[in-house]
């Protein structure tokens, strides 16, 4: 059962369950990741994260300690409930075979991995890393997770009637402290904790601290695969932290300080509000009193893409983006990108991109926090919506991006805005609902309440399962509004498989979903009538427990990773190679099999280690360019005649952004 119902409910079942771009020494950073190797395939059988894990994050439920031994007559149930810290407010769920035909139904899945309150608290922002451990990429990513105010702030004072639970209180007073599972205190938490849980064995640890915190939380996190490093948006103080992959805190970014002014607005420093909950001014049901920072400077949802960081700021949403040095510092070069087009003015609290550039916003209904813990946001405003750049860029416009973006139905619900503020691109799924992991983006999976509940739609919907479901939609990305209006065409999975709580607001939180869009790129050339070009390397260097190669190739070279930059002179690749076969090549030749599509130089020497850097013209932004490569040793091409070298066609998606000025 659900154990984050109404209290009401929970006393009928007598509490039955705890319920313009990046300037940096003249470059601009346009960083994207291209490969990411499916290795480490031993540890499949233990392991938590697989291709296409989704991660999702909610509010655990609710509990009344010792309730077996009853109330004193006229005692209020709800003073007496607490945060279920057993129940998890972090679940990930297998969603690779979900049944059939996206119909609109409910998918049961196989029981999700949890981590229950009492060790991460209460969280919203969730995030992979890249899977590589001590240098090697496993394809085994860690989880993490961010502390957050967006599923309520729940103050105690020490028991004053001997019943063994501490006293609730709704307002700020002398003595008091979170309550036991809203910041998971008793496990090293705070209000600017970010969770890290191990892929492999789910081990919980505290990953970094943002110790200036008071209480509001933290808006999202995003993760750099470039520079292996990670950004947290700090509502109390509107700052966004730089993070290294071991957790230290680097630098910070100030919006209100740094960005406003780019386009004309005043700077705006934080007013230094906190979270007192000590004080007479804090009211557990008044947002208002939880010490965010001011609208104007507050960042919630954050993503980066093409080499830059793309954040959304305050009520009447607007995104910005700042540049990623090459040295993965902020580079200095805030910029507008839109003002969000929707109905209502609300956060948008989750930002995402596809790999062909569109961009994906989430918004959350504003924040409530019922005593009860009915309600943790408005409900049923909520829009998922989807951007793309205007090609080309239309000069009577301000923004680069298209006015009018495309909007997603998301739940049943009249309006169909039932969005909860949580969104990620998913793998695509056949005609029976399996996972196609070679369809890198086709599906959208944003989080939301009251997903199917619909009173006219109801003899229809109850085919396909309950009605109150509290979680994720999952929907081909092609199927933006008017189509599935109403939304037939997704699938549904629901937070913790309970289902009599459609009165419930906010008690779903983000989605994040393990999608490494690898692919082998490099093998021999068969020479005509059969065999392979010298020096003849046999299948041996295929990893032990990686799929074999198409065509049963032996691989030679694999790109480990594609760094995109702007120059003066264009686009520019930084190719980082990985050696397969040991054939210790230090040169590269290149050229483009893509017409119209120019590659320079056509032959260099690098250090081993070192990238080769390529200059791309002739295409279009997001434009896919065929290269052909050709890795081999400088001292075999120097002796004259035919020498060895590894050929290889790599596909190359180009970034959507224009290195134009």
């Amino acid at each position: 059962m659900r154990a984050n119902r109404p209290v009401t409910n929970l006393l009928k079942s007598h509490f039955a369950c705890r319920k313009s771009l990046a300037t940096t020494s003249g470059f601009f950073a346009l960083a994207v990741a291209a490969s990411l190797i499916w290795q480490g395939e031993a540890l499949a059988q233990d392991r938590i994260v697989h291709p296409g894990s989704m991660a999702v994050t909610g509010f655990p439920g609710t509990t009344i300690p010792n309730f077996e031994e009853g109330l004193p007559p006229g005692v209020d149930p709800v003073d007496e409930t607490f945060i279920d810290t057993a129940r998890a407010s972090l679940r990930v769920f297998d969603v690779s075979a979900l049944g059939g035909p996206a119909s609109g139904q409910l998918v049961y899945t196989p029981p999700p991995f949890e981590v229950p309150a009492s060790q991460i608290g209460q969280v919203f922002g969730v995030k992979y890393d890249d899977g590589i451990r001590d240098g090697v990429a496993t394809g085994v990513p860690n989880i993490y997770a961010a502390a957050t105010s967006l599923h309520g702030v729940r103050i105690v004072t020490p028991d004053a009637d001997e019943d063994g639970r501490p006293e609730r209180q709704r307002r700020g007073t002398a003595g008091a402290t979170f309550m036991a599972g809203q910041f998971a205190e008793e496990n090293g938490g705070s209000p600017g904790a970010i969770w890290k849980i191990d892929g492999i064995t789910g081990a919980v640890s505290l990953f970094a601290t943002i110790d200036t915190n008071s209480g509001p939380g933290i808006g999202n996190l995003a993760f750099d695969p470039i520079h292996r490093q990670f950004f947290a948006t700090d509502l109390d103080s509107g700052l966004v932290h730089r993070i290294s992959i071991d957790g230290m805190m680097i630098d910070t970014f100030d919006h209100g300080v740094d960005g406003r002014p780019v386009r004309g607005l005043d700077a705006v420093a934080d007013d230094g509000a906190v979270m007192d909950i000590q004080g007479e001014a804090f009211d557990s049901e008044n947002p208002e009193s939880f010490g965010y920072t001011q609208d104007e400077r507050r960042v919630w949802g954050i993503a980066v893409h093409g080499g830059r960081l793309y954040y959304a700021v305050g009520e009447k949403a607007e995104i910005w983006s700042v540049g990623i040095a090459r040295d993965g510092a902020f580079g200095g070069d805030p910029r507008w990108e839109l003002t969000v087009q929707a109905d209502a003015d609300q956060a948008v609290t989750d930002i995402a991109f596809d790999n062909r550039g569109f961009l994906y916003l989430a918004q959350r209904g504003t924040i409530e926090n019922r005593y009860t813990y009915e309600s943790f946001a408005d409900s049923g405003k909520g829009e998922v919506l989807r951007y793309w750049r205007e090609s080309p860029d239309d000069p009577a416009t301000e923004s680069i991006w298209v006015e009018e973006p495309q909007e997603y139905a998301v739940g049943f619900p009249e309006t169909n805005r039932q969005s909860a503020g949580g969104i990620d691109l998913q793998y695509g799924y056949d005609s029976e609902g399996t996972l196609n992991p070679n369809a890198c983006a086709a599906t959208l999976v944003k989080t939301g309440d009251r997903l199917r509940d619909n009173e006219a739609l109801a003899e229809q919907l109850l085919a396909g399962g309950p009605l109150a479901v509290h979680g994720v939609q999952l929907t081909s990305t092609t199927l933006a509004k008017p189509a599935n209006v109403p939304p037939f065409g997704s699938w549904f999975v629901d937070f913790d498989n309970f289902y009599e709580d459609a009165d419930v607001k906010g008690h779903v939180g983000d989605v994040e979903v393990w999608r490494p869009c690898a692919g082998r790129v490099g093998f021999y050339d068969r020479i005509p009538g059969g065999g392979y070009l010298p020096p003849f390397y046999p299948p041996v260097f295929n990893p032990p427990g990686t799929p074999p190669p198409p065509g049963d190739l032996p691989p030679c070279i694999d790109i480990q990773d594609v760094q995109f930059f702007c120059t003066s002179a264009g686009l520019e690749a930084d190719l980082y190679i990985h050696d397969y076969a040991g054939i210790g090549g230090d040169s590269l030749g290149a050229g483009s099999r893509t017409p119209g599509v120019s590659v320079t130089p056509p032959k260099q020497t690098r250090a081993p280690g070192a990238p080769f850097t390529l200059g791309i013209t002739g295409h279009f932004p997001g434009d896919r360019v065929d290269l052909g490569l050709c890795f081999y040793k400088q001292s075999d091409a120097d002796k004259g005649g035919y020498f060895p070298c590894c050929k290889v066609t790599l596909p190359l998606n180009t970034p959507a952004l224009s290195c134009e000025p």
